[in-house]
C-alpha cells in the first residue's frame, strides 16, 4: 500500500522531520463526527469488553481478567464507550451516563469511593452527549453544551481551579459552548465554538501546547486558533488533524510518539511532516500515536516495546511507518501499551501489542509483534484508551 502516488510519496517519507510552526496560525473547530480521545460516536448496540479486570473495570459483574470478548450485560442500547486506566464510561442512547471499575479517586461520579464491578448511572440526568475516561478522572458533555469533569485533581485535570478531587461531576466553569472533550492520564483538551482550543492539567511535558511546562487548573486557550477536524489526548502527549488534513503532535516525546524523527518534547503544537492526506481522530497511546493517512492505510509510531506499533518487531519508531496488515483500516484506538483497529471489510477486529491482561481479545495472554485478527468476532466500534490494558466493542 502506498503513502501516496510517485514522487510525491517519496518525498514525504523522506521529509517527515517536521519544522516546528507557531501557534498562531493553527484555529480548530469540532468536528461532530470526530472521535475524541477515548470518547466516540458509535451505532448504538451490545457492549463487550476483554482484558484487566482488577478493579471491575469490565463491568461484567467480577474482577477476573478475560482474555476473550465477554457481553456487558443485556442492554442493547449503549452508544459511546470511554476506557480509562482501570475503569471505563458509557453514554446510552437515551443520554443517561454509567461507569464501573476503580473509584479510588472517586472516577465513576457516583458521589463515593466503592468500586463497581457492573455500570452504574451517574445521577439521573439524561442529556450526555459524550464522555472521555483518563487516569483517573473523566470528563463529559451534556447537550447543553456544558463541561463536567470528576475524579482525580491532582494535576488540576478537573478544570475547576484548584487540586481537590470530586466524587461527582462538577460543571467546568459557566460556559455552554463546549463541542467536546478528550482526556489523558492527567491532562484534558477541549473545544468550545468559535474555534477556540482549551487545555488544562498536567503539562509537565508540554502536552497542554502552551508553549512552557507549567500546569494549568483552568482551561487555558491554546493560542488563536484555524479550522480543524480532531484532537485527541494521549498518556502525555496531545495529537490533532485540522482540516486541510494535516497532522499536528505535541508534548512527550521520550519514544518517538510525536513522529517528528527524534525524542525532544514539544510545548507547542508541531506539524507532523507535510503530508496533507491524514485522516481525522488519530489515535494515541501511553506512548505511542497511530493514525489513518489517505482513506484507509494505517501508520504508526513512538513506543514499541511490546509490539504495540504492528511492525513485526518491538523496535522503537520515530516517524510514522506503515502498518500493513491487513491494508485496509476504518478506525483504529490506542491503548495503554496496545492497539486495536477495525478493518474496511466486515467489521473484523485486529488487535496487537501488549496482551498481559488478555486485552488483545486473542483468548492468551502471548504478545503480538503484527495485528492479529480475533476469530469469529465483528465490531461496529472497538475503543480503549491511552491509560487502559482493556478493550470495549460495540456491536
Amino acid at each position: 500500500m502506498r503513502w501516496l502516488i510517485g514522487v510525491v510519496a517519496c518525498a514525504v517519507l523522506a521529509g517527515v522531520l517536521s519544522v516546528e510552526k507557531g501557534f498562531a496560525a493553527f484555529r480548530a473547530t469540532t468536528s461532530s463526527t470526530g472521535t475524541w480521545a477515548s470518547a466516540a460516536s458509535y451505532s448504538n448496540g451490545n457492549l463487550t469488553s476483554w482484558g484487566q479486570n482488577s478493579s471491575g473495570q469490565l463491568g461484567i459483574g467480577n474482577t477476573v481478567d478475560k482474555s476473550s470478548p465477554v457481553n456487558v450485560g443485556s442492554v442493547t442500547t449503549w452508544a459511546r464507550p470511554a476506557a480509562g486506566g482501570a475503569f471505563a464510561c458509557a453514554v446510552r442512547t437515551g443520554g443517561t451516563l454509567w461507569c464501573w471499575g476503580d473509584n479510588s479517586s472517586g472516577q465513576l461520579g457516583l458521589g463515593d469511593l466503592v468500586n463497581r464491578t457492573a455500570p452504574a448511572q451517574v445521577g439521573t440526568a439524561t442529556t450526555w452527549s459524550l464522555v472521555s475516561a483518563g487516569g483517573k478522572f473523566a470528563c463529559a458533555v451534556r447537550t447543553d453544551g456544558t463541561l463536567w469533569c470528576w475524579g482525580d485533581n491532582s494535576s488540576g485535570q478537573l478544570g475547576l481551579g484548584d487540586l481537590v478531587n470530586r466524587t461527582s461531576p462538577a460543571q467546568v466553569g459557566t460556559f455552554t459552548t463546549w463541542q467536546s472533550v478528550t482526556t489523558g492520564k492527567a491532562h484534558a483538551c477541549g473545544w468550545r465554538t468559535g474555534n477556540t482550543l482549551f487545555c488544562w492539567g498536567d503539562n509537565s511535558s508540554g502536552q497542554l501546547g502552551l508553549g512552557n511546562a507549567i500546569n494549568r487548573r483552568l482551561p487555558a486557550q491554546v493560542g488563536v486558533v484555524g479550522p480543524s477536524e480532531s484532537i485527541s489526548a494521549g498518556g502525555a502527549h496531545t495529537c490533532a488533524v485540522r482540516v486541510s488534513r494535516t497532522l499536528w503532535c505535541w508534548g512527550n516525546n521520550s519514544s518517538g510518539q510525536l513522529g517528528l524523527g527524534d525524542t525532544g518534547n514539544r510545548l507547542s503544537p508541531v506539524q507532523v511532516g507535510s503530508l496533507e492526506t491524514w485522516e481525522e481522530s488519530p489515535a494515541l497511546g501511553g506512548a505511542h500515536t497511530c493514525a489513518r493517512q489517505a482513506g484507509t492505510n494505517l501508520w504508526c509510531w513512538g513506543d514499541n516495546s511490546s509490539g504495540q506499533l504492528g511492525l513485526g518487531d518491538t523496535t522503537n519508531r520515530t516517524s510514522p511507518v506503515q502498518v500493513t496488515t491487513p491494508n485496509t483500516w476504518s478506525s483504529v484506538t490506542a491503548g495503554a501499551a496496545h492497539t486495536c483497529g477495525k478493518g474496511t471489510t466486515g467489521g473484523t477486529v485486529w488487535c496487537w501489542g501488549n496482551n498481559t491482561y488478555g486485552q488483545l481479545g486473542l483468548g492468551d495472554h502471548v504478545n503480538r509483534k503484527t495485528p492479529a485478527q480475533l476469530s469469529g468476532f465483528s465490531s461496529v466500534s472497538v475503543v480503549t484508551g491511552p491509560t487502559a490494558f482493556m478493550t470495549l466493542a460495540t456491536s
